[in-house]
């Protein structure tokens, strides 16, 4: 993945790259906007770099620190989602859809912090299945032209996997191997991105232990999306947590939640969804982000994180139930 993949500042990067097209965003109005955008971005962006915590460590002051968050995101969102703004850069330019997950970034990167260098935090193209596809059966023998399928997860914490495949002689098979055949050179360029040393076969990918899926405002069709997501995730990583956070919800009384896949799903504003042109008539009362909210959620992130994930069947048998509660 690429350095710009990388990038947990996932609205800043959208917001420059928006000052830096050649064809787009060029006009007058566009310049102005970006402009003020910026201002109050750097301003949002350098506060929240200075405020530390929470981390790994439960303390009196989280609440605080998170309240504190909240309220310069509120600030910060309140700027952008002027109606100016809204109509000049829509939903297609992600421009206001990033900005809840640089917010989340911001929360919890001093947790991440917490376990070294090495966690992956932020916006991923992670793993999702791996199959195999080798052009014919003899090339099979060689090496296992292994394929892995990705998912993108708006943010993740997780983890950075390198694995290396070959292709070897059954168990039973005498170590001696007869004819050393040739390796095919080139492979169709369908195939996922792999290194490849004489027989073996390299791939890195990305594991997410909590995945966050964000949304301006969730529907029973989003949300079996994100159902289908997190059946997916959990059969390959058992041990990960799905997440969805919203600012509004368009969901009714008759939608049994109980029945989809998401461990939880998180309504920002505690409010029911309105189009958004009616968001700016004077009277429509919008609520704002309870840090409440955010506070619950950034406990079950950090509990998930630092709990013993030990179990399976023969823990399960020890104590008498055995599905983790």
């Amino acid at each position: 993945m690429s350095k710009t993949d990388r990038n947990p500042l996932v609205h800043g990067s959208n917001l420059q790259q928006k000052e830096n097209h050649r064809t787009k965003y060029r006009d007058a109005d566009s310049r102005k906007y970006l402009s003020e955008i910026r201002t109050e971005y750097d301003k949002w962006h350098l506060a929240n770099m200075n405020l530390i915590g929470p981390t790994s460590k439960s303390t009196e002051q989280d609440d605080a620190i998170i309240a504190k968050r909240v309220e310069l995101l509120s600030t910060y969102k309140d700027f952008l989602d002027q109606q100016h703004y809204a109509e000049k850069f829509d939903s297609r330019s992600n421009l206001h859809s990033s900005v809840l997950e640089e917010f989340l970034y911001y929360l919890f990167k001093d947790l991440t912090g917490d376990f070294g260098e090495n966690a992956l935090i932020g916006k991923s193209h992670t793993f999702k299945d791996i199959f195999f596809v080798p052009p014919k059966y003899s090339e099979m023998l060689k090496r296992p032209y292994a394929r892995i399928e990705k998912k993108d997860h708006d943010f993740v914490i997780g983890a950075t996997i390198q694995v290396s495949f070959e292709a070897a002689p059954p168990p039973e098979q005498d170590e001696n191997t007869g004819e050393i055949l040739p390796l095919l050179k080139e492979e169709p360029s369908t195939y996922s991105e792999v290194t490849v040393t004489g027989n073996t076969e390299t791939h890195i990918f990305d594991i997410p232990v909590v995945a966050i899926e964000c949304k301006t405002y969730l529907d029973k069709t989003m949300l079996e999306g994100s159902s289908r997501a997190a059946e997916d995730l959990k059969a390959r990583n058992p041990n990960s947590l799905y997440l969805v956070v919203m600012e509004w919800v368009k969901l009714t009384s008759d939608v049994n939640l109980r029945k989809y896949k998401v461990d939880q799903i998180y309504v920002l504003r505690q409010q029911k969804n309105t189009d958004r042109e009616f968001r700016y008539e004077l009277t429509y009362d919008k609520n704002p982000i309870n840090p409440i909210v955010v506070q619950h959620l950034f406990k079950k992130v950090r509990n998930h994180l630092t709990m013993d994930w030990t179990g399976g069947i023969e823990h399960g048998i020890q104590r008498g139930w055995l599905i983790d509660e």
